[in-house]
């Protein structure tokens, strides 16, 4: 029976696929507004879906996939033009990408790229959560490791089949309003004390010049200027990775290796993520929760911060992030001195 509903949509898919090729060279390509969303990398389940979608929702996806195509474009621009050797996925390089096999996706999450959100939205669709509002679902409880498989869990030839048919999306930030998220949250709150005892002694025992007992003991006071002197030590990578919190977008989930069919971003979080929502035929299960007035670090915010950056560090700090700049098409900040 398996078999033979496999054979069935194969059947079906080859037969749009025909239909599609035949109705654009036969008539005006631009009645059919929905031909740039298939693709042969579209993976068959969704092709079906998009099929069937009412023609006004056809065209408000066509018109956002033009604005991803660029995206996807000139992603691949900036990768031809700096990767200068490539290299093999191992399974280490796929613990970011959470897997939904019965909707067929893959998520590269980045956090502080509302990865909190896509989680719960995930758990959701999987059937890990009772909850089918995803704002119901407490955070701690999304980041629960196992609660969500990755493609790294998977054996070699199962890893290939997704990467080349499930429908593949990331969400990115500008990097420096990511950066100053992550040291937000994890240096100037109360509650992350683990952070303060795991990174905010060793910052301050190495970058602060003449440190209070209280201050090596505890790490809670650690300034941003400390917390960049700490990422541009060459000491810092030689000795471990760079916490997920604060490591670059391109070494998360490797765009270059991996062709992502969305590249979503922050600063469009609501139409992106309701774009792959349809894509992905489940928006009418899910939606993704609204954010509102929602806190974030805005340009503004990060410019205050980096106003004691001296510009040689500022400079060090954006030669760190420079490929999240470049790949996602993000400018250098006004604020910025460089020289």
């Amino acid at each position: 029976m398996w078999r033979r509903s496999r054979q069935r949509m194969a059947l079906v898919t080859c037969a749009l696929s025909v239909f599609l090729l035949v109705y654009y060279l036969q008539g005006d390509s631009s009645s059919v507004p929905f031909l740039s969303l298939f693709n042969f990398t579209t993976p068959p389940a969704h092709r079906l879906f998009l099929a069937s979608l009412p023609t006004v929702v056809l065209q408000q996806l066509s018109a956002a996939d033009a604005s991803h195509r660029r995206r996807r474009e000139l992603l691949k621009e900036v990768c031809r033009s700096h990767t200068k050797k490539k290299r093999v996925l191992i399974p280490e390089d796929l613990g970011h990408l959470i897997v939904d096999d019965e909707h067929r996706l893959l998520y590269c999450y980045v956090p502080k790229v509302a990865c909190t959100n896509w989680k719960r939205v995930l758990m959701v669709l999987t059937g890990k959560s009772q909850h089918s509002d995803p704002l119901k679902i407490p955070a701690n409880e999304a980041h629960v490791p196992g609660n969500l498989r990755t493609l790294s869990e998977y054996p070699t030839s199962e890893i290939n089949h997704r990467l080349r048919t499930y429908l593949k999306f990331v969400f990115v930030r500008e990097p420096f309003e990511r950066l100053v998220s992550a040291y937000r949250n994890k240096f100037t709150r109360s509650y992350n004390s683990a952070f303060h005892k795991r990174y905010g002694t060793k910052i301050i025992r190495r970058h602060r010049a003449n440190p209070q007992p209280e201050a090596l003991q505890r790490g809670s006071d650690v300034s941003f200027e400390e917390f960049v002197y700490y990422l541009v030590d060459p000491r810092t990578q030689s000795e471990e990775p760079f916490n997920e919190h604060w490591e670059r977008i391109h070494s998360l989930c490797h765009p270059c290796l991996i062709h992502y069919d969305v590249v979503g971003k922050y600063e469009t979080l609501e139409q992106d993520s309701r774009y792959v929502l349809q894509l992905a035929g489940v928006d009418s299960r899910v939606q993704f929760p609204a954010t509102g007035k929602r806190a974030r670090t805005t340009g503004d915010m990060a410019a205050q911060f980096f106003h004691k950056i001296s510009p040689f560090y500022q400079r060090k700090l954006y030669n760190l992030y420079r490929m999240d700049f470049l790949l996602f098409n993000y400018s250098v900040p006004s604020y910025l001195t460089l020289r």
